[in-house]
């Protein structure tokens, strides 16, 4: 059989991968490359796109020479991708029109201001399952028409295109003959009705963007289109697509009602699927669309935590405190628990359940004996207390999950995840892989190629590598929770 590999490209907030695998989900070859990322005001974070597509064509080409893997020999490449981040660019010639404006950047947050106070937020939440919020694509674009000189008139006559970084990269691999995106990209827009599974008119109005701009919406698992041949020696089918998060919970098995995964990378990401049922949050979470397979949507409850991972960044960039991240888990064992320092890192403001983008983070509690061991343990514990504040708001909704998946970066760390299990009070389990993202990206394409029988024959995929279960008391549980929301509160209440 000439077709032997899975090729699965992994575009995050800062790095690409490629990964190749094997039929049995082993993998073959793995390379990253990390890229610039840009702060030109506070608040404001850009990507160069050409920084982007040039590190996914260098990591692919990488990874395929790993494996020696030929573009013949893959049937399906799947793509997964930092979600909400907005790219504009010109039908004709590619070239975007501004740089990149990421997930995280929050320069749209009076325009979301004025359209809560214009009552726009309940329209916004029904249609969408989102919070009116500058985290989602749709005050990007507009800001990217609004300020871009010409871009609106160019935009209304047809000649520039919008997409997530998934559908910039169908582009460029189709040679600009493939324009679109998949339902759970689109589900992060602020644009798209997750019931009718189409652009909401009425939405496309409020927020002053074209329809003529948007992709075409499809299936996770599709042929999405061919990449050219001359990119890596060959044609290559583009089979599956997700947004990042989504991808994870496919990755982690997450295909049943209630299954929870959590992904520690730059920021923290809960999703619990909630099957057919699109579950209105009252509590500040997020309803969205978990995945489209066979025409067929399954939803998803999520909350979003804006830092994470980036918090560990913070500690050995900025402040140079560690000179790894790998580093914090010794720190954390020689300090222990720490309740009197609390680190709140709202660099870009606080996410879920607070939603808010005026917050800017703090080191509360110092004293003369406050050292660098206890703020990087306190940092640690940040991203155990916000997962926490999660939750709490899914306990409300109705979701209580009995366990916890978690992938990416920080889940390597042994005593973040046993103080995760703790604070939680569940049970954590850590997969063998813990690359989640990118191999559900892969499981997308396997399926679509026949690889994969049925998605149910990804839980054959999934190993575990360790379980952590709570030993915490739950007074001192209470306490160190009661420490936390009173930090939080006086980050909330300092503007």
């Amino acid at each position: 059989m000439s077709k032997k590999y899975l090729l699965a490209i992994d575009q995050g907030t800062s790095s690409s991968r490629c990964v190749i695998y094997d039929y049995e989900g082993r993998v073959l070859s793995s390379e990253q490359q990390a890229f610039p990322q840009r702060y030109p005001q506070p608040g404001w974070v850009e990507h160069d796109p050409e920084a982007i597509w040039q590190s996914v064509i260098d990591v692919t080409r990488a990874a395929m020479a790993g494996a020696a893997a030929s573009a013949s020999e893959i049937a399906g490449v799947g793509i997964t991708n930092q979600r909400e981040t907005t790219v504009v660019w010109d039908r004709k010639t590619g070239r975007p029109v501004h740089d990149a404006i990421v997930w995280q950047d929050r320069r749209t947050a009076d325009r979301c201001e004025r359209l809560r106070s214009d009552g726009a937020e309940e329209t916004v939440a029904a249609r969408t399952g989102l919070m009116l919020d500058p985290y989602f694509s749709a005050t990007k674009i507009a800001w990217i028409l609004d300020e871009v000189e010409g871009a609106r008139a160019r935009a209304e006559a047809g000649e520039l295109v919008f997409g997530t970084i998934d559908s910039f990269l169908l582009w460029r691999l189709t040679g600009g003959r493939v324009h679109a995106t998949d339902v759970t990209n689109a589900s992060r827009t602020m644009l798209f009705n997750i019931h009718t599974l189409d652009w909401d008119d009425e939405l496309l109005a409020l927020f002053g963007v074209p329809r003529g701009l948007l992709p075409e919406v499809r299936d996770c698992a599709s042929e999405f289109g061919i990449a050219d041949s001359g990119l890596f020696g060959g044609e290559m089918p583009i089979l599956g697509m997700a947004g990042d998060q989504q991808a994870a919970l496919i990755g982690q098995a997450g295909l049943d009602y209630g299954m929870t995964k959590s992904t520690y990378g730059t920021g923290c990401f809960v999703i619990a699927n909630t099957g057919a049922t699109a579950l209105r949050s009252g509590n500040r979470l997020l309803t969205t669309i978990a995945s489209g397979l066979d025409g067929t949507v399954s939803y998803g409850l999520e909350g979003s935590v804006f830092v994470a991972g980036s918090a560990v960044q913070w500690l050995r960039d900025a402040l140079g405190i560690i000179q790894s991240a790998a580093e914090t888990e010794a720190v954390a064992n020689r300090s222990g628990i720490v309740d009197d320092v609390h680190v709140v890192p709202a660099f870009t403001g606080l996410g879920a359940p607070y939603w808010d983008p005026h917050a800017r983070g703090a080191i509360l509690g110092l004293t003369r004996g406050s050292d660098s061991d206890r703020i990087v343990t306190a940092t640690l514990q940040s991203v155990a207390y916000q997962t926490r504040d999660l939750f709490d708001a899914m306990a409300e909704d109705g979701i209580s999950p009995s366990v916890l998946r978690v992938d990416g970066g920080m889940v390597a760390n042994d005593w973040f995840l046993q103080f995760l299990a703790d604070v939680l009070d569940v049970p954590v389990e850590r997969p063998e892989n813990v690359e989640s993202t990118v191999l559900g990206a892969a499981c997308l394409a396997a399926y679509r190629a026949g690889v994969l029988d049925s998605v149910g024959n990804i839980a054959d995929l999934w190993r575990r590598d360790a379980v952590f279960d709570p030993a915490m008391s739950d007074d001192q549980r209470s306490g160190l929770l009661a420490g936390w929301a009173d930090a939080v509160a006086r980050v909330r209440g300092s503007r």
